[in-house]
């Protein structure tokens, strides 16, 4: 199977028009998670035999790290058996051949867009290749750095040189494996850093632990999830102390049938919908034990007023009686992602609020933290940031033209705005096809 270059619906709007609703009553099937989708497929390729992935995520963000995998000798095609998705932006099975922790070279650099999960890593795993391989990006990602990671697998024994300026890809990885032993990693910057190591860490010559520099480590629970994910195709990985890991060396993946749960990011979305517009939304498909940070997010909008109700695997959002209240100053190292649909949901509380501790914000696919600033005044708000945090104060609201900075969670976040508010207009839309393409559609039916 050759994979698309995007995910994108053919002939996107370059702009569009949120039309005003509520209270709201819909039930909606988010994609599989890319976070684990991207996860998955690593693990799998560096398995040996035929893994077979259900329920992965069909977006920007998983077609390149699919697109990367023939041009290093993996295997990868659809069931036949399966061929229709079980909701829009779902892919039912996806077979992925492994080589056993082994990589041919392609003739050329791989394009890794701007999906920081797929450059960071290939950029570790490539550490196996048979020789060397330049992984690069567009504009944006080579303004992106990687050097806590290459500092790292240098630390473990591999050889790579940063092509680009200020610490940022290219990269080129020269291939012929790892040592192993102990390293120092910077996890301050991005948890995709340490899932990077781990994941390549099964196929080093000796044991890996990894020690956190000042013991700082941002989004922790990402790193867990990477945990979770490699001991389900058979690595020995733990936490050994509260800032030190370990994987056995030698305990390689095996092929697996691994499904795929439903995405917690893109779930923020319809929980805040009904937050903002009132009524109720319910989301299936939700493991209790799920350890996806972003749902945390539930357990602030239920502090803000809102119910949540759990049903099996069906959680549902019901709008606040009254106005939501501010939470004040609140925490969201864990779950960043979710900062800007909470973001969004904070114009209409009841008094202000400043989201903490998300210095990385500044290093995604823009400087979220700026393009929040600057969008929120737009709609009304009164706005401050700092290095890692984001004040925001309500004022009365208008419609105004939202721009996305070529950023997935800036259109979804921002359209969640016009549910309310009437005149709000989303420019570039089809940049949410980086992890949902099918948002809009979705959107409408609440």
């Amino acid at each position: 199977m050759a994979p698309p270059t995007s995910a994108r619906p053919p002939e996107f709007p370059d702009r569009r028009a949120i039309e005003t609703r509520g209270p709201l009553d819909g039930r909606v099937n988010v994609p599989g998670s890319k976070s684990i989708t991207n996860r998955a497929l690593v693990l799998a390729a560096l398995a040996d035999g035929q893994s077979r992935l259900s329920g992965g995520l069909e977006s920007d963000d998983t077609v390149v790290m699919r697109a990367a995998l023939p041009a290093m000798g993996i295997g990868l095609d659809v069931d036949v058996d399966v061929e229709t998705a079980t909701f829009p932006g779902q892919s039912d099975a996806w077979l992925v051949t492994g080589r056993g922790g082994r990589f041919e070279v392609p003739g050329h650099a791989l394009d890794c867009g701007n999906s920081g999960t797929t450059v960071r890593f290939l950029t570790a795993a490539l550490t196996l290749a048979e020789g060397a391989i330049v992984v690069d990006g567009n504009p944006r990602m080579r303004e992106r750095p990687i050097s806590d990671l290459v500092a790292s697998l240098r630390a473990l024994g591999a050889e790579l040189t940063i092509e680009g300026q200020d610490e940022c890809p290219p990269v080129r990885v020269h291939g012929g494996g790892l040592t192993g032993g102990a390293a120092l990693i910077d996890g301050s910057r991005s948890s995709q850093y340490v899932s990077a190591v781990l994941q390549v860490a099964p196929y080093a010559r000796q044991d890996v632990e990894l020690d956190f520099k000042d013991g700082i480590i941002v989004s922790r629970p990402y790193i867990d999830l990477t945990l979770e994910v490699m001991r389900a195709f058979g690595a020995s990985a733990d936490w050994t102390e509260e800032d030190r890991l370990r994987v056995e060396a030698g305990r390689a993946y095996s092929a697996q049938d691994y499904t795929i749960e439903p995405d917690a990011s893109s779930a923020a979305y319809p929980f805040c919908a009904a937050a903002i517009a009132g009524g109720r939304v319910s989301v299936s498909g939700i493991r209790a034990d799920s350890l996806q940070a972003d749902f945390q997010i539930l357990d602030l909008l239920e502090r803000m007023g809102c119910r949540v109700e759990r049903v099996g695997d069906t959680v549902t959002v019901q709008g606040a009686d009254g106005p939501l209240r501010s939470l004040g100053e609140v925490d969201m190292n864990d779950f960043p992602d979710a900062a800007l649909a909470y973001a969004v949901v904070a114009l209409f509380a009841d008094g202000p609020t400043t989201i903490l501790n998300v210095a990385n914000m500044r290093i995604k696919e823009t400087d979220r933290l700026a393009a929040l600033e600057t969008e929120l005044r737009k709609l009304g708000a009164r706005t401050k940031t700092g290095p890692d945090w984001l004040r925001i104060e309500p004022g009365p609201m208008r419609g105004t033209e939202i721009e996305t900075y070529d950023d997935h969670r800036m259109a979804m976040s921002f359209a969640l705005a016009g549910l309310r508010v009437p005149g709000v207009v989303i420019l570039d839309p089809g940049c949410v096809s980086k992890t949902w393409p099918r948002f809009f559609e979705v959107f409408e039916t609440l």
